[in-house]
């Protein structure tokens, strides 16, 4: 029954038009999916650095915050969901249920054994770079927009992680010598928008000013991009939508509208949307081809970015649009529906970020 109610309401969602809010039922619906599942320790999915049999742990000892939803960047996204919705939906329903389990995780104690994995000798500097790293910065980022005591308060318990791990990305930087062009968690394009948002709602100048450098000189003289050879086969990013949508945030549209042009000159300017094919999915109980879900949630919103970036007179808009709608059509009624856990613990975030508008 579950599964028809969200396959509804999620249809709702993709016809409804771009721009358009969250209903209370949707809502509702994506909130259940991450509550279900921040607090549940198993199965679990652990990346972790041995350097001694004192080192075999649990996954909720190692991360007393981060150990459900099976892996510590799909938790993080995970309460950053929950977050969110909090943020944008004032009649959520039990809202006072989630606030609890927000309040358990986000306290003091739970976030300096955090910290303290973070600072041990082996993999702490390494851990989740970028994507975790990025989705946790979007949570403080998230956490900041929303005026309320208790985001107030849980920022003040995240603040001592959130500076470890942007001083980690400081120090990472100047040492990255290449952009990582991949579909999956290494990619640097989609993790360095989300980076970026985070540094223009905190206000950090500094760390805006060195991400953003860096970003030019990794990719402002990137040409013909082969978006033809997308996706892999177990891609849940698009390293050239990625890259695309990530460029608007530090170039004017003058000169962005200039180097699309040159980065995807394959955009059609007679309002198709066909110039990028959905994804098919075959086995959904198949972690890793199971982010193909992802990717055709992931390429509406860089699509959604590349357009809103771009003049109304700009003739390859519409097949920008109308590539983001198939997209958006063909990945929101099926991303909640009849889905293994290795799907239905993380897609419901991308979903929120996509139908919220998030990234815009």
């Amino acid at each position: 029954m579950m599964n028809k109610i969200l396959i509804s309401l999620l249809a709702g969602i993709a016809s409804a038009s771009h721009g358009a809010t969250m209903t209370a039922d949707q809502s509702n619906a994506m909130a259940g999916l991450a509550s279900s599942c921040i607090h549940k320790e198993y199965p679990n999915s652990v990346k972790h650095y041995f350097s001694g049999p004192q080192d075999v742990r649990s996954p909720k000892d190692m991360h007393p915050v981060f150990y459900g939803c099976l892996d510590w960047h799909s938790s993080v996204h995970g309460h950053w969901l929950l977050v969110r919705l909090l943020n944008t939906n004032p009649d959520l329903q039990n809202r006072e249920k989630i606030i609890k389990q927000l309040d358990q995780s986000f306290n003091a104690t739970n976030i300096g054994a955090e910290l303290a994995y973070f600072n041990r000798p082996g993999s702490g500097t390494s851990y989740e770079r970028p994507y975790g790293l990025a989705w946790f910065l979007q949570l403080t980022a998230e956490l900041r927009q929303w005026q309320d005591p208790m985001s107030q308060k849980w920022l003040k318990a995240l603040k001592p992680l959130e500076n470890k791990i942007v001083s980690n990305v400081e120090a990472w930087l100047p040492k990255l010598a290449y952009p990582i062009r991949v579909g999956e968690h290494s990619q640097t394009a989609f993790a360095f928008g989300l980076m970026l948002d985070w540094a223009r709602v905190s206000n950090n100048e500094k760390f805006e000013l060195q991400l953003s450098q860096r970003v030019k000189d990794y990719y402002a003289a990137d040409r013909n991009c082969p978006l033809s050879y997308e996706p892999s086969g177990q891609d849940f990013l698009s390293p050239c939508l990625a890259e695309a949508d990530l460029m608007r945030r530090v170039m004017p549209q003058k000169a962005y509208s200039i180097w699309l042009g040159e980065f995807l000159p394959m955009i059609p300017k007679d309002g198709s949307g066909d110039w990028i094919k959905l994804a098919t999915v075959t086995d959904r109980s198949d972690g890793k081809l199971a982010h193909l879900d992802g990717l055709n949630l992931s390429r509406t919103w860089m699509l959604d970015g590349i357009a809103s970036a771009l003049p109304d007179t700009d003739e390859r808009k519409k097949s920008i649009v109308a590539a983001a709608n198939t997209h958006r059509k063909g990945s929101l009624p099926v991303v909640m529906g009849d889905l293994h856990y290795m799907g239905s613990h993380w897609l419901g975030s991308f979903a929120t970020y996509l139908v919220t508008d998030r990234g815009l």
